[in-house]
C-alpha cells in the first residue's frame, strides 16, 4: 500500500502543470536561499538559471551547495570573458597591470570552481571550504589592484561584477561551513591518499635526490630556475619534482603555476641560495604582481633557501613571495623585504623554521596558515611609519582562514636595535573585516608595543576581528596593558587555543607526515 501512495505522489508530482512545478521550484529555491547571508543574490541567480540547473528540485543542503557551486561557475565563466574584452578599454599602465592580474586571478577561480564541482572521493567539506575561500579572495584581490594603484574608480573597474559572485561564494561558505569543521583523515601509515609510492620513498629518504640542478656557474643542468621550470612543464605524470638551486643569488622573478604541481626548490642553506627581484607598487606593479616568487601550483615545497626583494622601504608594497598553492611548505627558508614581504595569499601553507624579515604589514595575505619556531624580524622602517607584523585579509565570517604564529620569536632586526625607541611595533592590524590572527607560545621581545595591536583606519574591523595570545613568554608576552577591542582575546583556554593548531587549522596531519618536515600538531611538541 506504501509503494502505490509513492507512486501516486510522484504521478500526481509530474502532472502539475507547469506554474505548478515552477511554484514548488521557487518555494524551495527561497527556503534554502533564507539561510544564506544574501539571500536576494541567491534567489535571484538561481530564478534567472533554474532552466539551465535544475535537476529536480533541492531536497538537501548539498543538492542546493551543488546548485550553487553551477551557478558560481556560469558567473565566473562570464566575468572572463567579459574582463578579457575589458583590456582594450585600459588607458593607462596602472589600469594594464591591475586588468592582468583580475585574469590571471578569475582563470584561477574556475580551477577552483571546477575542482569544487569535481571532488575526488577523499575530498572533505574542509577541502571545499578552504578552496571557495580561495576563490572569494582571488575576487577580492582583483579589486585591490585598482585600488592601490588609484584607478579604482575608472570605468575597467566598475564593469567587472565582482560583488555579484562574491555573494554567490559568500553564499556557499555559509552553507558549507556546518559540515567544515572536521579535518581531512590520515591513512593508517600517516600518508595521504594522493601520495604516491614514488613519492613516499623520496620525503622518507634523508638524502633528496634531485630531478635538475641549477647552477649559475654552468656545473648544473641550467643556470637559472626559469630554464628548469620550462624542463618541469614537459614531464608526464605528477611525481615529485625536485630541483636543487645550488649557491648564488638569482635575479629572477619566478612564477610557479597552477598546473606545475609537486614542485620542491632546495638549496645549499639560508644565506647561500637567494632568490632576488625588485618589483613594488612604487615601481608600478600590484602588490600581487610585484612578487620575486608566485607559487600557486598545490603541493609545493621550498628548503634551505631564501626569497628576496631588494626595492627597499621607499617603494612600498614590494612581496618577496606569494604564496596560493595548497598544502605547501616551506622549511628552513628566508623571506626578506620591507613593506609586504611574505604574501600568504590563500590555501593552505606551514612554515617551519624560517626567517620572515620586514616593516609593514609584512606577513599578510588570507591563506589558513600556521607558523612554527620561526624567527619573525621587524626592521627599521621610514620616518614616521610605524611596524606591523601581521595583515590578515580575511572578508567573510566563514572563510577558514587566519594567521597563526606558534612556538616562534618576534624580535628586533639590527637595523631596528639602535633606533628601537623612535619607532613603534605591533602584532598586526585588520587589513579586512574579519582579520584572524592568533600567537600561541611566541616569545615576543620588548619592541612590541605594549598595547599589542594597532587600528586599521579609526574603528573598522574592531568589533569583527579576531585577534588571540595565548600563553607567550618575553618581556611583551603578558596581556597586561593590551587593546579592549570587542574582537581582541586573551586565550586562557586549551581548547579556544587548539582550534588554531596545524591538526584542527589546517588538517596538517592527513598530509605533512608525507613531506619529511618535522612539525607538532597540537598545542606541545610531544616526545615520543
Amino acid at each position: 500500500m506504501a509503494r502505490n501512495l509513492g507512486l501516486i505522489v510522484f504521478i500526481s508530482l509530474f502532472s502539475l502543470s507547469s506554474p505548478a512545478l515552477t511554484t514548488i521550484f521557487s518555494n524551495a529555491i527561497d527556503f534554502w536561499c533564507n539561510k544564506t547571508p544574501h539571500p536576494q543574490t541567491c534567489k535571484h541567480f538561481a530564478a534567472t538559471n533554474h532552466h539551465q540547473f535544475q535537476d529536480g528540485i533541492p531536497k538537501s543542503a548539498s543538492q542546493f551547495k551543488n546548485l550553487i557551486l553551477r551557478i558560481a561557475m556560469d558567473q565566473s565563466l562570464k566575468t572572463q570573458t567579459h574582463i578579457m574584452w575589458l583590456g582594450s578599454k585600459c588607458v593607462s599602465k596602472q589600469e594594464k597591470e591591475a586588468w592582468r592580474d583580475c585574469i590571471t586571478l578569475y582563470q584561477d577561480t574556475i580551477n577552483i570552481l571546477n575542482q569544487a564541482l569535481n571532488p575526488t572521493k577523499q575530498s572533505t567539506s574542509f577541502d571545499l571550504q578552504t578552496w571557495l575561500s580561495t576563490a572569494l579572495t582571488n575576487i577580492d584581490t582583483c579589486q585591490t589592484g585598482f585600488q592601490e594603484l588609484g584607478v579604482s574608480n575608472n570605468n575597467v573597474l566598475s564593469l567587472i561584477p565582482n560583488k555579484n559572485i562574491s555573494e554567490i561564494i559568500s553564499n556557499f561558505l555559509a552553507l558549507n561551513n556546518a559540515f567544515s569543521l572536521i579535518p581531512s583523515k590520515t591513512n593508517e601509515d600517516g600518508f595521504p591518499r594522493w601520495l604516491s609510492p614514488g613519492d613516499r620513498k623520496l620525503v622518507e629518504s634523508p638524502l633528496l635526490s634531485p630531478d635538475v640542478v641549477v647552477a649559475k656557474d654552468g656545473s648544473g643542468n641550467f643556470e637559472t630556475i626559469k630554464e628548469a621550470l620550462k624542463a618541469v612543464s614537459k614531464r608526464s605524470g605528477r611525481k615529485r619534482f625536485v630541483i636543487y638551486v645550488k649557491r648564488g643569488v638569482y635575479d629572477e622573478n619566478i612564477v610557479i603555476g597552477k598546473s606545475l604541481k609537486n614542485i620542491m626548490l632546495y638549496g645549499d642553506g639560508i644565506r647561500l641560495t637567494i632568490i632576488s627581484g625588485n618589483r613594488s607598487v612604487g615601481g608600478g606593479s600590484t602588490t600581487f604582481n610585484s612578487a620575486t616568487v608566485a607559487v600557486t601550483g598545490d603541493g609545493f615545497m621550498a628548503r634551505d633557501m631564501t626569497f628576496r626583494n631588494t626595492a627597499g622601504a621607499e617603494k612600498h608594497q614590494a612581496v618577496a613571495l606569494r604564496c596560493g598553492a595548497d598544502l605547501s611548505v616551506f622549511y628552513r627558508c628566508g623571506f626578506e623585504g620591507y613593506q609586504d614581504t611574505l604574501y600568504v595569499h590563500s590555501q593552505r601553507h606551514f612554515y617551519k623554521e624560517c626567517h620572515i624579515y620586514g616593516t609593514v604589514d609584512f606577513i599578510f595575505g588570507n591563506a589558513a596558515v600556521v607558523f612554527q619556531s620561526c624567527n619573525i624580524y621587524a626592521r627599521r622602517p621610514m620616518p614616521k611609519q610605524k611596524n606591523a607584523i601581521t595583515a590578515q585579509g580575511r572578508t567573510d565570517p566563514n572563510q577558514n582562514t587566519g594567521i597563526c604564529i606558534q612556538n616562534s620569536n618576534v624580535m628586533a632586526g639590527e637595523d631596528l636595535v639602535p633606533v628601537l625607541s623612535s619607532f613603534k611595533t605591533f602584532l598586526g592590524r585588520p587589513w579586512k573585516e574579519y582579520s584572524r590572527t592568533v600567537f600561541i607560545h611566541t616569545y615576543i621581545d620588548g619592541l612590541v608595543d605594549p598595547a599589542g595591536w594597532l587600528e586599521w583606519k579609526g574603528d573598522f574591523a574592531l568589533d569583527t576581528l579576531y585577534y588571540g595570545e595565548y600563553m607567550n613568554l618575553g618581556p611583551r608576552g603578558s596581556t597586561r596593558g593590551r587593546v579592549k577591542w570587542r574582537g581582541y582575546h586573551a586565550i586562557t583556554n586549551a581548547t579556544e587555543a587548539s582550534k588554531f593548531t596545524v591538526e584542527n587549522f589546517i588538517a596538517g596531519r592527513s598530509w605533512l607526515p608525507a613531506t619529511g618536515i618535522p612539525f607538532f600538531s597540537g598545542l606541545y611538541y610531544i616526545v615520543n
